[in-house]
């Protein structure tokens, strides 16, 4: 499964809108943005200079960026808009170079040195840049600076991206917006607590499989919703206690909805096709007396240094075997929260 670049620009603009970073630029293409302390934080590993911010008490200065989301369509674009700009240049320079080529020697020189009309006194016009080539400039460091980066599927800032996301969102508390008439109704509308958890679900071998299962329980009736995603989709939800409301008290605490969950979990993967298992299983016994016929030979070394070091190399390689193709099933919390919804 790959993102497009618009999935991707969606989910990085999502990130630097939570996280309130500055948008200096944007386009279906790109965003420049000038980071927030907050994802800054996250994003550039500066702990020194976050050290230093925090024991001065200095006004933190942060970097910027420029997020590509499409590159070759940028690039394209680009190089469209500077063709014109390098055309006029380009006969600037001719002119210029023409205009000194037939000036006789005391010729006067424009007053104050300027230079021709549409000439730029840039390094790249002067003639040491004609004869030996243009000396780019040294780059600017520090927070004046906005570098370009190229976020697509699978580069390491957009790895980033969703590894500080994942880690400031792993636990929640969140309530249903009522709208706007629900704060001006004379009665309080009463929200259902709902324990809600995303399980990952690694089933692995020689070959992997990954689940996502998202899963919630009610606090004050004790309901397992399996799909409980599909209950958000539809719901604004904001993480500030709405007016005129009022949250019913639970009546499971959160370990014994956290228990039931896991009970479900755990039923339901009972009940899963396993064939899966045993055919890596199969795959393991061959790979192993592959190993053990390899090696029956080696073992029989009379030197007893030689015949040691053989044995390491065999049980390693076996381990290594075992590794590879037993199947195993991890379960880890990927998300987990407090949903506060209006009862139905």
């Amino acid at each position: 499964m790959m993102l497009s670049p618009a999935e991707i620009r969606k989910q990085v603009m999502d990130y630097l809108e939570v996280t309130e970073c500055t948008i200096l630029e944007a386009s279906p293409l790109h965003v420049t943005v000038k980071l927030s302390p907050r994802a800054d934080r996250m994003l550039t590993d500066r702990p020194y200079y976050w050290g230093f911010v925090e024991r001065t008490g200095a006004e933190p200065e942060t970097l910027s960026f420029s997020f590509v989301f499409d590159p070759e369509k940028y690039d394209a674009l680009a190089a469209q808009a500077a063709a014109p700009a390098a055309r006029q240049r380009s006969t600037a320079v001719r002119r210029a170079a023409e205009a000194e080529a037939g000036a006789e020697p005391g010729t006067a020189q424009p007053a104050g040195g300027a230079l021709p009309p549409g000439v730029s006194a840039a390094p790249e016009d002067s003639i040491l840049a004609r004869y030996f080539g243009i000396v780019p400039a040294l780059p600017r460091l520090g927070p004046g600076m906005i570098r370009r980066e190229d976020v697509t599927y699978g580069s390491k800032r957009l790895r980033q991206i969703w590894s500080a996301a994942r880690e400031e969102g792993r636990c929640l508390q969140l309530f249903e917006d009522p709208g706007q008439r629900q704060r001006t109704t004379l009665f309080s509308a009463a929200y259902e607590p709902w324990l809600a958890v995303c399980y990952k679900v690694e089933m692995t071998c020689d070959l992997k499989r990954e689940e996502l299962h998202f899963i919630g329980v009610s606090l004050t009736s004790g309901l397992i919703v399996p799909d409980f995603h599909a209950r958000l989709e539809s719901r604004e939800l904001t993480p500030r206690l709405p007016e005129n409301i009022h949250v019913q008290p639970s009546e499971l605490s959160l370990a014994a909805g956290a228990d039931r969950l896991e009970g479900y979990l755990t039923s339901k993967l009972a009940l899963m096709d396993y064939t899966w298992a045993e055919e890596a299983r199969e795959r393991l016994e061959l790979e192993l007396s592959i190993v053990d016929l390899y090696y029956a030979e080696l073992l029989k070394e009379q030197d007893e240094e030689k015949r040691l070091s053989i044995e390491e190399q065999y049980n390693r390689r076996r381990q290594e075997t075992a590794w590879q193709y037993e199947p195993q099933i991890a379960v880890s919390a990927v998300t987990y929260g407090l949903f506060h919804l209006r009862s139905t």
